[in-house]
C-alpha cells in the first residue's frame, strides 16, 4: 500500500508484538511447570497444557495439584505466617515495594505472556492489566507502613486461600495478594487452569524479590484443587469467579470459622440519558462490553437508552461497531482479541442461538482458526429474556430502552447481581440523583472500568461481599486483637409454680409496627429461677418470619431518612427506656436470677446513645484515585437484617444489635434470647412509644434454632447475624448460600457484651455496605 492510498483509506495497518521474550522464558523454564511451594519449584508433570487461545499453540504443560502438595502448600504458609507477622509494617512494606519494583522491571514480558496466555490485547494487558497490578502492589507497600499507626487493633487472620479466575489472571493475583501480605498473613493461591502462566512468573519475581519461603504459595490445577484449598487448614478464602461456584465455596465453609469474601458475576447496568455525550457513550461503550472480549465481571453488558436517542445511539453504535478490528492479540492494532478457550465460545454461542427475542446485529470478520466470536449487539430485548437476565462472559450487549429516570432505576435494578453500573448524563444532579439509587458496588458516572487500589471493588446481592482495595479492602484480611473464649450454653430455668404477675399478660411477636399473634398459634411458658411462671411468650414459625420479612421490606422509606432522624429516634428511644428502667431492671433479675438488671438497663440506655451519636458521624471518604474527578465512597445501609440475639444479656444484647443497624438506616427482624425472651416484648411497649416507624423494627420470640434457618434463606433478607451457638452459626452461613446475603457469626465463641466488644465499628461495618462512586470532571 502506497503513502497516499494510506491517507486516502486511512486504514490501519498490523502492529505485531514481538513475543520471543516471552516464549524464551518459558523455553528456560523447560515449557513444563510445577507448583511453588515454600520458596521453590516442585518437580513439574505434564498433567495438562497451556494453549494459547489465539491459535490453539501449547506454550506450557502444568502439574494438576494433588491434595498432598496442596496441603504442603498450607504446611509452608503457616509455618511462615507468624514471623512474616513479627516482621513489622515497615519489613513487609520493603518486600512489596520490591514486587512492585520487579513487576515494572519486567511488565513487558507480563504483558506479553498474559495476552500469549489469556488472548487479551496486547494493548489492554500492557496500558491495564500490567500498570494496575503493580499500582496494588505500591499502594499496599503503604498499607503495611501504616498498619500499625492506623490499624493499631488489627491483627493478621493467617494463612489466606486465594482462588483467581481466567480473565485477569496478573490483576486479580495482584488484588488478593498485596492486601494479604501488607497485613501479615501469608497464602496460598491456585490460578486458572487455562492462565496459570504469569502467576509462576510472579513465583519468580518473588525469589528475585527474596520473599521468606512460604510468604506466597501457588499451586496449580482445576477446579478439584479450589476445592482442597477451600476444605484446607486455611484461615480465610478469597475467591472470585461465578456465582454458581462462589454459593458452593459458601456452603462448604460454613461453620469453619473461615473468614470469606466472594467477588462474582454480574449483568451491570449502562444508562445512557438523552442529554449524555453520545459520541462518548459509545466509546465508553466499547470500553464497557469489548474490553477483554467481554470475559469481566463487571462488564456493561446491559444497554439501557433513553427513548429519544435510542434510534440514533443505536446507529452510532453499530458504525462504531463496524469498526471494530478483531485478530491476533499481538497485533497492537486489534481492538478484540481470543476468548479463553474453545468452551468459553461454545457457550456464548449456543446462548445467543437459544436467544429468540430481539434484533441481532453482528460486527466484523473473525479469523478462521482461534476463540473468536464477534462483537455483537442484540437490540429490542424485553427484560425478563434470558440474556437480560444472565451473565453471557462475551463480547455480546443486550439492550432495551427506558423513558423515564424512574424507569432507568427499575430497570437497572431487575437483576439478581449488584456488581457495577454506568451512568451517561451531561446533567449532574441526574447523575447523581440516580447513582445512589442503583444497587451496585460500584457507579461509574461519566465512564467505564476504572480501577484503583485506592478504591474498593466488590458488589452486593448474587454478585458476592466483600471489598478488594482501599481502607474498606483490609478488612478482609484483618480480624480484632482480642482473646475469644467459647459461649457458655444457658438454658432457660423450668418450674411449676404460681404466675408471678396476678394480671396475665400477653406478650405477642411484634411484626410491622403492631403486636401479633404467632401463626402457628403456640405459646411457651418462661420460668423464673425460683420456679414462678413469670409469662408466656409466642413461638414464631417460619410464616411469622415471611410476614416480618415484609413488613421490613414494605419500611423501606427508612433507609432515605437522615442521619439526624434517626439519631432523635434512638435518643427517644432510649429516654423512654431509662423512664421504666426500674421496671425492666426487676424483669431482667427475675428472668436470671440476679441482681444485675439495673447495670444491664444503664448499659442499654448508654448503648442507645452511642449509636444515636454514630447514626450521622460514620461518614464515608472520598478516595485519592489517580484520575481528574473523585471516588467516593459512600456508606449506604444494608437493607433489611435478621439478627439472632445473644441468650445472654437479653436487653443489652438485644439492643445492641438494633441500634446500629437503625441507626444505619436499616429495617431489622430480631430474634430475641430464646431463654430470656420477656425483656424483648416488653421493649416492644417503648418502641410503641417512640416514635419508630412501622417495619423498622420487628421481634420474634421462642427457640432460635426455629427461625434462623427459614431467616438465612429469605430473598428479602439481605445480612443475616447470629450470636448463638456454633451450629446456629453453620446453619445460617450453609442457608445464606441460597442468596448469598452478607453473614456475620460468632462461630460459637462468646462476646463481652457489657465491655468494647459489644459496640463499636464492627457492628456499623457489618450493618453498611461501601458503594464507590466515580465521578470524573474537566471538558
Amino acid at each position: 500500500m502506497s503513502v497516499s492510498e494510506i491517507y486516502e483509506t486511512m486504514d490501519y495497518g498490523t502492529a505485531p508484538e514481538n513475543a520471543a521474550d516471552a516464549l524464551a522464558w518459558l523455553v528456560d523454564q523447560g515449557s513444563r511447570f510445577g507448583h511453588f511451594i515454600d520458596g521453590a519449584f516442585t518437580e513439574a508433570r505434564d498433567d495438562f497444557e497451556s494453549r494459547n487461545p489465539a491459535n490453539g499453540n501449547v506454550l506450557a504443560t502444568l502439574t494438576q495439584a494433588s491434595q498432598a502438595e496442596v496441603d504442603t502448600a498450607v504446611a509452608a504458609a503457616r509455618k511462615a505466617q507468624p514471623k512474616w507477622a513479627k516482621l513489622g509494617g515497615h519489613g513487609r512494606a520493603r518486600f512489596l515495594y520490591a514486587l512492585a519494583r520487579l513487576l515494572q522491571k519486567h511488565s513487558r514480558l507480563f504483558a506479553v505472556l498474559e495476552t500469549l496466555d489469556n488472548g487479551k490485547p496486547i494493548r489492554e494487558a500492557r496500558d491495564v492489566d500490567v500498570p494496575l497490578a503493580q499500582r496494588h502492589f505500591y499502594y499496599h507497600a503503604g498499607m503495611a507502613q501504616l498498619m500499625e499507626s492506623e490499624l493499631p487493633d488489627a491483627d493478621a487472620l493467617g494463612v489466606c486461600g486465594q482462588i483467581i479466575p481466567w480473565n485477569f489472571p496478573l490483576l486479580m493475583l495482584a488484588w488478593k495478594v498485596a492486601p494479604a501480605l501488607a497485613m501479615g498473613n501469608t497464602v496460598v493461591l491456585k490460578p486458572a487452569e487455562y492462565t496459570s502462566l504469569t502467576a509462576l512468573l510472579f513465583a519468580d519475581i518473588c525469589v528475585q524479590a527474596g520473599l521468606p519461603k512460604g510468604v506466597v504459595n501457588i499451586v496449580t490445577g482445576d477446579g478439584a484443587v479450589g476445592e482442597m484449598i477451600v476444605q484446607a487448614e486455611v484461615d480465610k478464602i478469597a475467591f472470585t469467579g461465578s456465582t454458581p461456584v462462589g454459593r458452593r465455596i459458601r456452603e462448604a465453609t460454613a461453620g469453619s470459622g473461615k473468614a470469606l469474601t466472594l467477588e462474582l458475576g454480574g449483568k451491570s447496568p449502562y444508562i445512557v440519558f438523552d442529554d449524555a455525550d453520545l459520541d462518548s457513550a459509545v466509546e465508553g461503550l466499547v470500553d464497557a462490553i469489548w474490553f477483554n472480549q467481554g470475559q469481566v465481571c463487571c462488564a456493561g453488558s446491559r444497554l439501557l437508552v433513553h427513548e429519544p436517542v435510542a434510534d440514533r445511539f443505536y446507529a452510532k453504535l453499530r458504525a462504531r461497531m463496524a469498526k471494530l478490528r478483531v485478530g491476533d492479540p499481538l497485533d497492537k492494532s486489534v481492538d478484540v482479541g481470543a476468548l479463553v478457550d474453545p468452551v468459553q465460545v461454545q457457550r456464548v454461542t449456543e446462548m445467543v442461538a437459544a436467544n429468540t427475542g430481539g434484533e441481532v446485529f453482528t460486527a466484523g470478520d473473525i479469523p478462521a482458526t482461534g476463540c473468536y466470536y464477534p462483537p455483537t449487539l442484540i437490540t429490542g430485548m424485553n427484560p425478563a429474556d434470558p440474556l437480560m437476565q444472565d451473565e453471557i462472559f462475551g463480547p455480546v450487549l443486550v439492550s432495551t430502552t427506558f423513558r423515564t429516570p424512574a424507569e432507568a432505576v427499575e430497570l437497572a435494578n431487575n437483576t439478581r447481581y449488584g456488581l457495577a453500573a454506568t451512568v451517561w448524563s451531561e446533567n449532574i444532579n441526574l447523575a447523581l440523583d440516580i447513582a445512589p439509587k442503583l444497587v451496585s458496588g460500584i457507579v461509574w458516572v461519566n465512564g467505564t472500568n476504572m480501577m484503583d487500589a485506592a478504591a474498593g471493588f466488590g458488589g452486593v446481592r448474587e454478585s458476592g461481599f466483600g471489598r478488594e482495595g482501599g481502607w474498606e479492602g483490609l478488612a478482609a484480611y484483618t480480624r480484632p486483637k482480642t482473646t475469644q473464649k467459647p459461649l457458655k450454653e444457658i438454658t432457660a430455668f423450668s418450674g411449676s409454680g404460681t404466675p408471678a404477675d396476678p394480671i396475665d399478660r400477653t406478650a405477642k411477636l411484634y411484626i410491622g409496627g403492631k403486636q401479633s399473634r404467632p401463626d402457628s398459634g403456640y405459646s411457651a411458658p418462661v420460668w423464673g429461677k425460683s420456679g414462678d411462671l413469670l409469662g408466656h411468650v409466642s413461638l414464631a414459625s417460619r410464616k411469622d418470619v415471611r410476614n416480618a420479612a415484609e413488613a421490613a421490606h414494605a419500611a423501606k422509606g427508612w433507609s432515605k431518612t437522615t442521619g439526624h432522624l434517626r439519631a432523635q429516634i434512638l435518643y427517644y428511644i432510649a429516654e423512654n427506656l431509662a423512664a421504666r428502667g426500674d421496671e425492666f431492671a426487676r424483669r431482667l433479675d427475675a428472668m436470671q436470677g440476679a441482681k444485675t438488671g439495673k447495670s444491664e438497663v444503664d448499659l442499654a440506655v448508654k448503648r442507645l446513645f452511642t449509636y444515636a451519636a454514630w447514626a450521622d458521624k460514620y461518614d464515608g471518604q472520598v478516595h485519592g484515585v489517580p484520575i481528574r474527578g473523585v471516588a467516593l465512597a459512600m456508606k449506604e445501609p444494608v437493607g433489611v437484617i435478621g439478627a439472632l440475639c445473644p441468650a445472654e444479656a437479653p436487653l443489652l444484647g438485644l439492643i445492641s444489635c438494633m441500634a446500629p443497624v437503625i441507626a444505619m438506616g436499616n429495617r431489622i427482624i430480631l430474634s430475641a434470647s430464646a431463654p430470656f425472651p420477656l425483656a424483648a416484648t416488653d421493649f416492644v411497649q417503648v418502641l410503641e412509644t417512640s416514635d419508630v416507624p412501622a417495619g423498622v423494627v420487628n421481634i420474634l420470640t421462642g427457640p432460635q434454632k426455629d427461625i434462623a434457618e427459614t431467616l438465612a434463606r429469605h430473598m428479602d433478607v439481605d445480612a443475616v447475624w447470629s450470636f448463638g451457638d456454633k451450629a446456629q452459626s453453620e446453619t445460617v452461613e450453609r442457608a445464606s448460600a441460597q442468596n448469598l446475603k452478607r453473614t456475620w457469626v460468632n462461630n460459637g465463641m462468646a462476646r463481652d457484651w457489657d465491655g468494647a466488644e459489644g459496640e463499636g465499628k464492627a457492628f456499623l461495618h457489618a450493618a453498611t455496605e461501601v458503594k464507590n462512586i466515580w465521578i470524573p470532571y474537566g471538558e
